[in-house]
């Protein structure tokens, strides 16, 4: 396994980068003193379709479903978890296959590299039921995938499912088949697209130097950045620093404090199963907090974001992980901008600023703001509609995270 501590004595630090560092220490290793030899090197937050989610609702039957991972940390071995926490009854999940994308591929492309094609097992047997509720992870599997290499995962799902867990956007373009196991077969078997993940919730990786789990919303998610690109901040942090295995766990419109049916559960809901279930993790950074101000109904008390803020880092220090909190970042220009609700956003960056509130902060509102007008985001930082960054936002949000504060040597 690499050694950790050397990761940190050679990382680079971020530059620009405005951090705040908290009086709490926390431990980079689990309270019983031990860590897993795997790590999320890809991950995705799940939630429960709703009618509109045609595919992830309806459910597969006599189907296989192709996923292309994005690796933040690469390695010689992988395995597999799939989950399906909304369930009401176990499916079937099986063959299943991975695969590198063939040499020199780009954006959307539901191709495999033959000769790099993979048999998954469960317990030394192709199929497995995944129990309602549950998890499901896979043996291990000898492929050597790269550092930011993809990774295409294709389940056969016999069903009927009934509604599924899933993503909505990854900013990833999956595929689904014509009837039958095509689990081995090329793109030409393969016609249906889709912005969605469905089942498949991580891709581990055996001996990665750190473990990474980033709890956000759409800023986290990608929205802003192109799809089939791998611009998201998380992807770009990761091209910083490899080595480190990066989980994605944002979800558009997630909050701190309230559930919503299509945005997922809140994360005071989904900590333990997104951040306290994840393999190999030594650190959580917490990036949320603009829903909760924006999105009706509005919470307008910066005390009780702050107070979801504090929650988080409890539990996670109880975990053992240090936790790294970030600035909520301006929305000027959004549907639902108002000065109003800007002031409790800059009541509530104020608070993480003085408070304490984490082991160490990121101050992210610093990095993407525009110096004429706070409010807004820097013009060369935004997509257009006044609260998510660009691909040059993102590069900038991923720039300003200094490994050393992420974690402790």
């Amino acid at each position: 396994m690499a050694d950790r501590r050397g990761f940190l004595r050679g990382a680079a630090v971020g530059l620009g980068a405005t951090v705040l560092t908290g009086g709490r220490a926390a431990s980079a290793a689990p309270v019983d003193g031990t860590r897993s030899d795997w790590a999320a090197s890809w991950y995705t937050a799940q939630s429960a379709p709703t009618v509109t989610d045609t595919l992830a609702y309806n459910g597969f039957r006599d189907a296989t479903v192709r996923s292309v991972a994005r690796l933040s940390a690469g390695s010689r071995r992988v395995r597999l978890r799939f989950a399906n926490p909304y369930a009401d009854a176990a499916v079937t999940v099986g063959p299943v296959t991975v695969a590198r994308r063939p040499a020199g591929t780009t954006g959307a492309s539901a191709a495999v590299d033959p000769a790099s094609l993979r048999a998954v097992t469960f317990g030394g047997e192709p199929v497995a039921s995944l129990p309602a509720g549950a998890t499901l992870t896979s043996d291990p599997v000898d492929l050597v995938v790269p550092h930011a290499g993809d990774l295409v995962v294709s389940a056969y799902l016999l069903g009927p499912t009934g509604p599924v867990a899933f993503h909505r956007g990854t900013h990833a373009t999956g595929y689904v088949s014509i009837p039958g196991d095509h689990t081995g077969g090329g793109a030409e078997a393969y016609p249906t697209t889709t912005p969605s993940v469905f089942l498949l919730a991580a891709v581990e990786v055996a001996g990665a130097a750190r473990g990474l789990a980033i709890l956000g919303d759409s800023i986290t998610e990608g929205v802003g950045t192109p799809d089939d690109t791998n611009q998201r901040w998380p992807d770009r942090l990761a091209d910083r620093y490899p080595g480190i295995a990066v989980a994605n766990l944002g979800i558009s419109g997630n909050r701190l404090l309230l559930d919503d049916p299509r945005f997922g559960p809140g994360a005071q809901r989904r900590f333990d199963r997104d951040v306290a279930g994840l393999s190999g993790v030594d650190t959580v950074l917490v990036f949320l907090g603009i829903n909760d101000i924006q999105q009706p109904p509005s919470q307008t008390d910066p005390a009780a974001i702050l107070a979801a803020y504090r929650q988080l880092a409890v539990r996670a220090r109880g975990r053992g992980l240090r936790v790294v909190g970030a600035t909520i970042t301006p929305f000027e220009g959004w549907q639902r901008y108002t000065p109003a609700l800007d002031d409790v956003r800059g009541a509530v960056n104020a608070g993480l600023r003085t408070g304490r509130v984490f082991d160490a902060l990121v101050d992210f509102d610093a990095v993407l703001r525009d110096p004429a007008r706070p409010s807004r985001l820097l013009p060369a930082y935004s997509s257009g509609d006044g609260l998510h960054p660009n691909a040059s936002g993102a590069a900038a949000l991923a720039a300003a995270v200094p490994a050393d504060v992420l974690f402790r040597s």
